[in-house]
């Protein structure tokens, strides 16, 4: 079988983010927050674990915890109570707690808007900073690269690699830059709605005409 050319799968990717843009023109980022800080310790705490959940305990931890200080000089076994059910607790708590103080000493409290600045922070790796950067400051340095746009990317063969940081710049060659975002929220949104780790609902998909994959994941 030969395989698709650059070319070729541009011009599909172009169908696939227009069939997915009229299928959810209203998707965004489902972890609540009100600012780049509460976004910052939502995405944390959403490491392995459902946004819903996330969305939950966050309910009360932003009425307690208001500013970065607030984490910075939180008891610790609070902290680790106020957030046990997100799993994982005592090192998301370890590491929410590192980062404010970091927040707090070099930014004045204040989340930075750069990559390089936002990878420094404890527990912030490269997905982390795209979903802050994206969604709190509007700018675009990369993919979010999470398990439904990994499996999604791999499903509509759009690319063949496994891992985070090998997907992410295939995707971000494919993808126009404005669009990354929201790109990322069209996969995500799909990939919850309607292409399943496990049978996936492919009849009733809105790109099925343009995936390598329809009808043949069991």
């Amino acid at each position: 079988m030969s395989r698709e050319s650059l070319q070729t799968k541009t011009a599909r990717l172009k169908k696939i983010i227009i069939a997915l843009d009229r299928a959810y023109p209203e998707a965004h980022c489902e972890l609540n927050h009100a600012d780049p800080l509460q976004l910052l310790i939502a995405t944390i705490l959403s490491a392995q674990c459902t946004d819903k959940r996330v969305n939950i305990v966050t309910t009360e931890l932003f009425k307690k915890y208001r500013s970065a200080a607030d984490y910075a000089n939180a008891s610790l076994a609070e902290l680790e109570q106020a957030i046990k059910s997100t799993g994982f607790f005592r090192n998301k708590a370890k590491n929410i707690q590192a980062c404010c103080r970091k927040l707090v000493k070099r930014h004045a409290g204040k989340v930075p808007r750069t990559m390089e600045e936002l990878t420094q922070l404890d527990g912030v790796g490269r997905k982390t900073a795209n979903v802050v950067l994206g969604n709190a400051f509007g700018i675009n340095v990369g993919v979010v690269v999470d398990t439904h746009i990994a499996r999604l990317s791999q499903r509509l063969r759009l690319t063949s690699q496994k891992l985070p940081e090998k997907i992410e710049p295939e995707l971000m060659a494919l993808v126009p830059q404005k669009q990354w975002t929201l790109f990322s929220h069209w996969l995500i949104w799909h990939g919850r709605r309607r292409c399943a780790a496990r049978k996936p609902d492919c009849e009733g998909c809105e790109i099925k005409k343009l995936c390598p994959s329809a009808g043949k994941v069991k």
